[in-house]
């Protein structure tokens, strides 16, 4: 496998570089990319359509600097220049273990302290280079595609403190061996968990916002398949345990055209260091799996990519907000349900049945797209009825 970039542009090329970069956190960032660009997109055909609106705000401008924009500019140069120059400094360590340097208390003080000031002395001086002697408060429009970046910063913080809160839940026995490291470590996310807390905050933020959470539901589906479809390429290529159970049947003969791998793989040099030693391999990630397993990852992929190809060609013709959010639920539901046939997780008894925890949100989630179809449409009539009822003088 692959754990770090360099690791597979050194397989192709023949090369003998060494970045600092992991497979698994840079498909993650292409995902959240993508993602966003799919929501960006979206936001703007939505408006254009007359279906969102933008927003007036009143804004103040030509105020002195505040001590919270000093202050907050300061300590991202600290964090920047402590972390950023530490990096450069002790470049063997974080190119061999970049997560642990990050989470660790490693780096440059003085890097810091320099940087910080220099953040916060730039912020003061801007800010009170555009000072007035009488600051006016003007009318700004806000468009509902430039909160993008909010959205996907909201959903990044609340998504990994999801995904940590819910695999917390299902592995409690490493959190009771190891608390401070596995609450630090980035290993084990659980999707569905990112999912549920970060739904929650990005529809609280967009109601804020003006856009109802139906609309903004719509918006975000298919970028949030896509996105996980992409990251589930990371996955793959780090080899981080999202794999499946173990496959020793013969490839079927109408995956004759496919590498071995396809169907079931051992997933060699794999990121989480499972599985027996390989002989004369030197270095860090040396592990190979005992037995071939299903490569699931590669088949999330798969399947994510064509759940957004559906979502996205049908989106222009479910004219009932939320609708498509349904469909979205009802797919990935499903295609969780099945790949967790052949995955490897921690089985519960529910109702006489051994299910996964995502299993188990997979049938909430199939149920909550099917029920969402009438209450949605529910919901908009009576959004529709309450915009023609003429308002009393």
């Amino acid at each position: 496998m692959f754990p770090r970039i360099s690791d597979l542009i050194n397989y192709l090329l023949g090369t003998h570089l060494n970045i600092p970069i992991q497979s698994y956190g840079f498909m993650m960032a292409v995902a959240f990319v993508a993602g966003g660009f799919i929501i960006f997109s979206e936001l703007k055909r939505k408006e254009k359509e007359g279906i969102l609106r933008p927003r007036v705000r009143k804004v103040l401008k030509g105020g002195p600097p505040s001590f919270q924009e000093v202050f907050f500019s300061g300590l991202f140069g600290f964090l920047l220049g402590w972390k950023g120059i530490g990096m450069l400094l002790e470049y063997s360590f974080f190119s061999r273990h970049p997560q642990d340097f990050i989470l660790s208390g490693k780096g440059s003080l003085i890097g810091g302290l320099l940087l910080g000031g220099g953040f916060a002395f730039f912020a003061y001086y801007s800010k009170k280079r555009r000072q007035l002697k009488e600051p006016v408060t003007e009318e700004v429009t806000i468009h509902p595609y430039e909160i993008t970046g909010n959205i996907l910063l909201i959903a990044a913080i609340f998504g990994i403190i999801g995904s940590k809160v819910f695999d917390i839940m299902e592995h409690f026995g490493d959190v009771l061996r190891d608390p401070v490291g596995t609450l630090i470590s980035f290993s084990g996310l659980s999707f569905y968990g990112g999912l549920i807390f970060a739904a929650f905050a990005v529809g609280w933020y967009a109601y804020r916002n003006g856009i109802r959470f139906p609309d903004i539901a719509d918006v975000v589906a298919p970028g949030l398949i896509l996105a996980y479809a992409i990251g589930r390429i990371g996955c793959q290529l780090a080899g981080d345990g999202c794999w499946g159970i173990p496959n020793l049947s013969p490839k079927p003969h109408w995956m004759g055209f496919l590498p071995d791998w396809v169907w079931a793989f051992n997933f060699p040099h794999n990121v989480i260091d499972s599985g027996n030693l390989i002989p004369g391999c030197g270095g860090d990630h040396c592990y190979i799996l005992t037995q071939p397993v299903y490569p699931t990852s590669l088949y999330e992929t798969l399947m994510g990519v064509v759940i957004f190809a559906v979502l996205w060609s049908i989106r222009k013709q479910l004219r009932i907000p939320g609708y498509l959010f349904c469909v979205y639920l009802i797919l990935n539901g499903t295609e969780r349900f099945l790949i967790e046939l052949i995955r490897v997780n921690q089985l519960y008894n529910v109702l006489g049945l051994s299910l996964t925890q995502a299993q188990i949100i997979a049938i909430v989630l199939i149920l909550l797209g099917a029920t969402g179809f009438f209450f949605f449409r529910w919901l908009n009539r009576r959004y529709l009825r309450t915009r023609e009822t003429p308002s009393k003088p």
